[in-house]
């Protein structure tokens, strides 16, 4: 892994063969990088460490260095402020709409600091571990969620979280993406590379075909088969399919960051322009790799403690707040956890970076629905709860729909701002159907019996 070299260091050394090394280093490691990092690093800012260079202790420079670059190195630092008053709350036993409130903000700049430190981690492990670490914890909120959800038999949270998490990068990031960069570019066309969008769709696709399969045997079923039959061919049939879908997803893991990688980096100069404008991020190490994995292993704590938060009082919250659960998991939720890398997408969109805006909405859709999806299914198999993929109806459907739209919007290799108000308003539309939605759930959601009440709702096992 060589020798670590903390900034202050080569401020001070001023050695310009270890830079020009680090730079070698930095520009091989963009072959790593996913589009996901991209969006992140726009969100970084430069960290001035002209005090931390006075410091005479080695020891307490380093500690600093590392507060420097990993808390106020972002800026949505403001936020780090929700994570302690979320304990806070907690530990007196305030309102849980409150705890649950300030948990979301509080997840928000986590996600973007596991983002970076994976990064940081990319440099000593070389790009193709970086770009494993980078796919493996692209989403590894959504991921702590569901497994703390699970854990609870929750299975209807884990259900609407994720399908939340795939319609809001199809139809939320991506049209504001489309809208925001048309707008900013209204007088020169935008285009992008469609082999990328294309590869995900059909992984997309058949992570449909895999959904809709359980939803389709209870209509196919006659009136021969009984009920807990139904469930138990659709819990079969949702658990082979999880398995195949995480055999797809290593695949395209191999595909991404093997044998067809140019597919999935945005052509040099775009990478060069964008390492040049204010919001990137330096082009060495900041932190060193141990500093960095310990970070990233105490982030990754925090989620879960802010996790756990929001999956207890997710319930008190749509009661106090007079939304559905349904509402809160597949509206709000993705909204607050993917925050950092949406606003990522869009300010690359502005730069008229399409295919870095693209890599984010689209690479996280896929990786949502071919890992942690299946993977989810997986856990809950060991942990001897029945998750299935059947999603009711009325989900699956927004689901297939949002990738049809999506699909046919980038199927010209162009953009303006039309598409990207479509999808915007395509979002909306389907918010607004789960906000009014008071149908009680029936057996569909497998392990938890779900009902809305003045629009608030309760799970009982």
């Amino acid at each position: 892994m060589g020798s670590i070299v903390e900034p202050w260091a080569i401020a001070e050394s001023g050695n310009a063969n270890a830079n020009a090394t680090a730079k070698g280093l930095s520009r091989e490691l963009r072959h790593g990088r996913t589009a996901h990092n991209m969006s992140s690093s726009s969100l970084r800012k430069k960290s001035d460490l002209r005090l931390i260079q006075k410091v005479p202790c080695k020891t307490l420079k380093n500690i600093l260095s590392n507060l420097q670059e990993v808390i106020l190195g972002t800026k949505l630092t403001v936020l780090f402020l929700a994570i302690p008053l979320a304990i806070i709350a907690k530990s007196y036993h305030y309102g849980r709409p409150l705890i649950f409130g300030l948990s979301l903000i509080g997840l928000t700049p986590l996600a973007e600091r596991v983002s970076f430190l994976t990064e940081q981690l990319a440099f000593y492990t070389g790009p193709t571990v970086g770009g494993l670490l980078n796919a493996t914890c692209g989403n590894a909120t959504e991921l702590i969620i569901a497994i703390l959800a699970l854990a609870n038999n929750k299975v209807a949270v884990v259900k609407y979280s994720l399908l939340g998490s795939i319609l809001s990068n199809l139809l939320l990031v991506l049209g504001s993406s489309l809208f925001c960069g048309g707008i900013a570019n209204i007088r020169r066309e935008q285009r992008f590379d469609r082999k990328q969008a294309d590869v995900n769709f059909f992984l997309l696709l058949m992570g449909l075909l895999c959904h809709l399969l359980p939803l389709l045997l209870k209509y196919a079923a006659t009136g021969e088969a009984s009920t807990s039959l139904i469930n138990k061919m659709s819990l079969s049939l949702s658990r082979t399919s999880s398995i195949v879908m995480l055999i797809a997803y290593i695949a395209y893991l191999i595909f991404q960051l093997w044998t067809h990688r140019q597919l999935f980096e945005a052509q040099e100069d775009d990478y060069d322009d964008a390492y040049d404008d204010e919001v990137t991020v330096e082009e060495t190490p900041v932190i060193g790799f141990w500093s960095g994995f310990a970070w990233l292993v105490g982030m990754t704590l925090v989620i879960a403690l802010l996790s756990e938060y929001v999956v207890a009082t997710i319930e008190d919250a749509s009661d106090s707040w007079g939304l559905s659960v349904s509402f809160i998991s597949i509206i709000l939720l993705p909204i607050v956890g993917n925050a950092a890398e949406h606003a990522g997408a869009i300010i690359f969109a502005f730069k008229n970076k399409l295919d870095i805006s693209l890599g984010v909405a689209l690479g996280s859709a896929t990786q949502i629905s071919l890992f942690v999806v299946p993977l989810s299914v997986i856990v809950a198999w060991i942990m001897g709860i029945k998750m299935d993929l059947n999603f009711n109806i009325l989900e699956t459907s927004s689901l297939a729909l949002a990738i049809i739209i999506t699909a046919f919007t980038l199927q010209d290799g162009t953009s303006h701002y039309m598409k990207g108000l479509v999808l915007l308003l395509c979002y909306v539309i389907i918010a607004a159907c789960f906000f009014v939605d008071q149908i009680p759930q029936n057996g569909a959601i497998v392990g938890v019996q779900h009902r809305n009440i003045a629009g608030g709702g309760f799970f009982s096992t």
